[in-house]
């Protein structure tokens, strides 16, 4: 699928590849820490595979992501990508949930600005058809999918408590002593974005003089970018929660994005046990999940000089010959070690 880059990469060799490749698009991802999330990242990387989406995937990774970690991902044909932490503020840490306040290094993402535009997708989410025409969509805007307040994680917003969503805004009404209606508010485990390098040194300012919150870089970026907003339907993000929330909202038939971020709901540390996790919709969605994760015909062939696949017609594109005289130029400075990826049985 997509071309590798040797981890890490100084800014003068992504300086390089963008002249080489000139203005591009890539989806891209965020990893941390050596738990099971890679296996989200594997799967994710082969979902796109058979999609058949022309773009490769970048891994955003933390330092502490371990070596064998990163030889899965680029054996899975993905761009490696090592950032440096972003700490939010320690006041803000205390009052956002603890699991939440990594994800601050995600910002880091706009600093990629050998890409021209490029999707956000979290590590939890598997993509079932190809969404590559939203790379077209309008420039200078940020585009996400809405999220939903009736979960309990909402319960100390004065949506949740009276009964307020807006993905159903005519079943309950904003009391107008509450005064304006709050704006729209998106997931922020799938966006469209531009990177650039002065909104991402806006972004560093601006998030150390940002209120305490309780989704840490979900609401900074929901504040961030609320001008700029522009929601897209559900099927690009279907959070697993809004098929017993909002079902009347959803057609998975229709759905091109799932995101396994409900409770229980990981595939690779699916039980069943959790609350709404014994659903057949639920099962159903896991199992594709798996479908996806084991099918050997699906893992990244290496067809070409290391990190380059032919296209389908097998033929290679100027863009293509040009990374691939890249990658060869680099490949003196040493390569990264591969190895193929573990079953997750």
């Amino acid at each position: 699928m997509a071309p590798n880059i040797i981890n890490g990469a100084t800014g003068r060799g992504r300086s390089l590849a963008k002249q080489a490749s000139g203005p591009s698009r890539a989806y891209v991802t965020f990893l941390a820490g050596d738990g099971d999330y890679v296996k989200g990242v594997v799967g994710l990387a082969k979902g796109l595979r058979k999609a058949k989406s022309k773009y490769p995937l970048v891994v955003a990774m933390l330092p502490d992501v371990p070596q064998h970690h990163r030889n899965i991902l680029v054996e899975q044909g993905c761009i490696v990508r090592e950032i440096v932490p972003l700490h939010p503020p320690e006041n803000q840490t205390k009052f956002a949930m603890a699991y939440y306040v990594i994800n601050y290094s995600k910002l880091r993402i706009w600093e990629f600005v050998e890409y021209s535009k490029m999707i956000y997708l979290d590590g939890d989410i598997q993509v079932f058809g190809n969404i590559d025409h939203l790379f077209d969509q309008p420039d200078s805007y940020f585009y996400a999918v809405m999220d939903c307040f009736c979960e309990k994680t909402w319960s100390n917003s004065p949506q949740y408590q009276i009964g307020y969503c807006q993905q159903c805004p005519d079943r309950v009404q904003w009391p107008k002593e509450l005064g304006p209606k709050p704006p729209l508010y998106f997931n922020a485990g799938m966006f469209v974005f531009e990177p650039s390098l002065p909104t991402y040194y806006d972004l560093l300012k601006t998030v150390k003089e940002t209120p305490p919150t309780l989704f840490a870089e979900q609401d900074f970026l929901n504040m961030f970018f609320r001008d700029k907003y522009k929601p897209i339907p559900p099927v690009y993000n279907l959070v697993l929660a809004m098929l017993w929330r909002h079902p009347e909202n959803i057609d998975l038939d229709q759905v091109k994005v799932v995101h396994y971020c409900a409770a229980g709901s990981k595939p690779w540390r699916y039980t069943g046990e959790e609350e709404n996790m014994d659903r057949e919709d639920i099962k159903m969605l896991v199992k594709k999940w798996w479908d996806i994760y084991n099918d050997e015909s699906l893992d990244y062939k290496k067809t070409t000089t290391p990190g380059v696949e032919l296209p389908p017609n097998g033929t290679i594109t100027t863009e293509q010959a040009n990374l691939q005289a890249f990658l060869e130029a680099l490949s003196g400075a040493g390569g990264v070690p591969r190895v193929k990826a573990p079953s997750a049985a």
